[in-house]
């Protein structure tokens, strides 16, 4: 009986060890290939500005120059900076080398971002920034972003009448420099008055949804200008549905959604029967980049290979008006690098965001933000 025993429990111990071995095999494929385990932490993803920002990383660990150097996972957490704080610190448990973050708050994170760097982690935020010390940033200048697309409507409404505002998402460092600056902008301005603001979530939805509220006790003959985060494509059409005419849309203020950019190329440049067209739309159009995640990657790898990485990267702020749009008819990195700013209509959504392509990330482009594959 006990040598019965024995072999059972023997036997027992050779199959846990087996086990345990296949485990550690699968688990260390990429420490035996030389990669580095970097995760891509990401907060709110309901908008088609965090789901390109994804793809062009995604597409930049699988280029020529990283795919044989980076083993990416994707986390997400939502808008729950708590859950955000968890999986930073489950990624360091894990063997992180590298964690890239679109950060839910600019210090909720700063204990789990400097418990992740004192293991020796590289820890990069991008488009959203974060305060701890050890981290690194790689963002435009949002307050600039307020600044000048405030200045402009302002100015275009001759420093007087009714504008509404639609903010982003709340909680973060984008959405509060931004409002923050444009509002001091407007200030100035004892003949502006901000009639009504909502919450948009840098998303079109959400934006159309908040103008339908406020149109509920402001109609469009008592607004004059629009500051909008995200929604200056949506605000057009809505404005064209109820039957105002291409030349009398409201100006507005806001960000690189291609729907934006296609409607303020000159009149009959892109053409339908809807509103995603062409009108010379009056209109400023700023972009935060969706490669600044793509960016930050490659920074983190650099640096891991024993290269330099500043502790805040500020990416030119992307600014097109209308005279200055112009039409990407087929994406291509000439095309792009050309300066052109707007993509055909059958090849992007209206809500896909237009400024994708950097010097510093000619890795990925048109294909990568669309697909997550690399161009």
């Amino acid at each position: 009986m006990n040598a019965l025993a024995n072999t059972i429990r023997r036997g027992a111990r050779l199959a846990l060890g087996a086990a345990l071995l296949a485990t550690l095999a699968v688990s260390g494929q990429a420490w035996a290939a030389g990669k580095y385990k970097i995760f891509l932490s990401m907060s709110y993803v309901g908008n088609d500005w965090q789901t390109e920002a994804a793809n062009m990383v995604k597409a930049m660990a699988a280029t020529p120059g990283l795919k044989d150097k980076v083993d990416l996972e994707v986390q997400v957490a939502g808008t729950d900076a708590q859950k955000q704080i968890q999986q930073i610190n489950s990624m360091v448990q894990a063997g992180a080398k590298a964690i890239v973050i679109y950060p839910i708050s600019p210090t909720a994170l700063n204990r789990a971002i400097k418990n992740a760097c004192s293991k020796g982690v590289v820890v990069a935020a991008y488009d959203g920034e974060v305060t701890e010390p050890c981290a690194h940033n790689v963002t435009i200048d949002q307050k600039q972003a307020g600044t000048v697309t405030a200045e402009w409507l302002a100015k275009t409404i001759n420093g007087k009448g009714n504008i509404v505002l639609i903010n982003g998402v709340p909680g973060t460092s984008v959405d509060r420099a931004r409002t923050e600056a444009a509002k001091a902008v407007f200030a100035k301005y004892p003949g502006i008055k901000i009639v009504a603001e909502g919450t948009g979530m840098w998303s079109q939805a959400t934006a159309k949804t908040e103008l339908s509220k406020i149109l509920a006790t402001n109609s469009w003959d008592k607004i004059d200008g629009l500051w909008m985060q995200v929604g200056c494509f949506t605000a057009a059409s809505m404005q064209l549905d109820a039957g105002i005419a291409d030349d009398k849309i409201k100006p507005c203020a806001g960000e690189s959604a291609n729907g934006h950019r296609v409607q303020m190329l000159p009149p009959g440049t892109v053409k339908g029967d809807g509103a995603y067209r062409s009108i010379g739309y009056r209109s400023i159009s700023y972009g935060s980049p969706p490669y600044s995640g793509a960016l930050a990657l490659k920074l983190a790898v650099d640096k891991l290979d024993g290269k330099d990485f500043p502790a805040h990267v500020t990416l030119k702020l992307p600014l097109v008006e209308t005279s200055q749009s112009k039409l990407c008819k087929t994406g291509s990195i000439d095309e792009l690098k050309g300066g052109c700013t707007a993509f055909m209509p059958d090849k992007v959504p209206p809500g896909w965001f237009a400024d994708i392509y950097s010097q510093e990330t000619t890795e990925v482009g048109f294909n990568a933000a669309l697909t997550g594959k690399p161009d």
